[in-house]
């Protein structure tokens, strides 16, 4: 994944107490999750079965606002609080796996939670790699 974040990161005038390629990484995933997450949820509502998928499409919409609002807050440095940013990473984390697990459920009759599935685990990765990096 190229991180289309960075560039913008990079402009920041003030230091940043992050490694900025690693929070550009977890942005852009967490972005890319999110529109994935909504393309997700809304082809599951075109299927037949969308009784079957409820918990999909609701864990999908659940993901997809999570991931928008901590690709929103990671992007804000000015009065920067890691303490909001380490718990919104972790409930990125967790929405995540959840989300990825159910779509996984789903992945062989639906291309579509297939792929769901793929960006979940690629956006939870890059958000456990971030929070590896944050100080106490």
């Amino acid at each position: 994944m190229t991180a289309t974040s960075l560039p913008m990161l990079q402009t920041y005038p003030q230091p940043i107490n992050l490694d900025r390629e690693r929070l550009a990484g977890a942005i852009d995933a967490l972005v890319s999750c999110s529109e994935a997450c909504t393309a997700c949820a809304d082809a599951c509502l075109s299927e037949k079965d969308i009784a079957g998928l409820a918990k999909c499409i609701r864990t999908n919409m659940d993901c997809a606002d999570i991931c928008a609002a901590t690709a929103r807050v990671l992007s804000r440095h000015t009065g920067y609080d890691a303490n909001i940013s380490r718990a919104l990473l972790d409930a990125c984390v967790m929405a995540c796996a959840s989300c990825a697990d159910e779509c996984e459920r789903h992945a062989e009759a639906h291309e579509h939670c297939r792929i769901c599935a793929e960006s979940c685990r690629e956006c939870e990765a890059a958000c456990r790699d971030l929070l590896t990096t944050m100080s106490s």
